[in-house]
């Protein structure tokens, strides 16, 4: 039986469900302008839309949960240009935006998206079942968001994997268990963090993403050095 949606979730899934419409929409217009602006633009629209939506219908949870995801997408531009220029399995293509280092602009936001998902999946799921569940399906979004996102952006083209033994598709093997563990780092994290100063939440931000940025290299090492090669 399908458990019956609070009016957070429901406002929850309406919000995504139009922004999916809304991206599909302005992805395949003809617009004269680069992948780069389109997304961007697509980014503004989202981290905007939340806290606006928040406030409006009175959702106080919301704010703060999209506050952390937006800190730690901005330090996941860290990771994305270590992989891209350090160890050259990482391409964000020319795409008409201006680049923070090798990485594309609009990632310093993108993430905030999948992370304000799988943060509220969690929050929810634990209020219904308890932490251990709540981890199980932050660890299944996050396997299911993050893949599913490798297996597409390359036909935008966004950013593709490159240099790579490993590889199911257009997906890189090595990265799938540092992605699973980036969610539920960050689920962790937030939990840790809410309620705390500023302050607090950007320390715990950095320390997703160097966990991210340590597991990314080891199983780049296990997997393309060790296994494959």
């Amino acid at each position: 039986m399908i458990m019956n949606l609070t009016r957070s979730e429901k406002d929850a899934v309406q919000l995504h469900g139009a922004f999916a419409v809304i991206c599909a929409a302005l992805l395949a217009a003809p617009v004269q302008a680069g992948i780069g602006i389109k997304l961007l633009a697509l980014v503004l629209l989202y981290n905007v839309s939340v806290p606006v939506l928040a406030r409006l219908r009175g959702h106080g949870e919301w704010t703060p949960l999209w506050k952390f995801a937006l800190v730690v997408s901005v330090f996941q531009v860290f990771p994305d240009w270590f992989l891209s220029a350090q160890l050259g399995v990482l391409v964000f293509p020319e795409d008409g935006l201006f680049k923070i280092g090798t990485v594309s602009g609009y990632m310093a936001g993108l993430w905030a998206i999948p992370f304000f998902i799988i943060g509220f999946l969690g929050l929810r799921v634990e209020a219904r079942l308890g932490g251990r569940s709540a981890l199980i399906a932050v660890a299944l979004a996050s396997l299911a968001v993050f893949g599913m996102s490798e297996m597409t952006v390359w036909m935008l083209p966004s950013w593709y994997a490159v240099n790579l033994k490993g590889m199911a598709g257009h997906v890189a093997l090595y990265i799938l268990v540092p992605e699973v563990v980036l969610g539920l780092s960050f689920y962790r994290a937030w939990r840790a963090a809410a309620g705390k100063s500023f302050g607090t939440a950007v320390l715990y931000g950095f320390l997703v993403m160097l966990l991210y940025l340590g597991s990314a290299c080891f199983f780049y090492f296990l997997v393309e050095k060790i296994i494959l090669g």
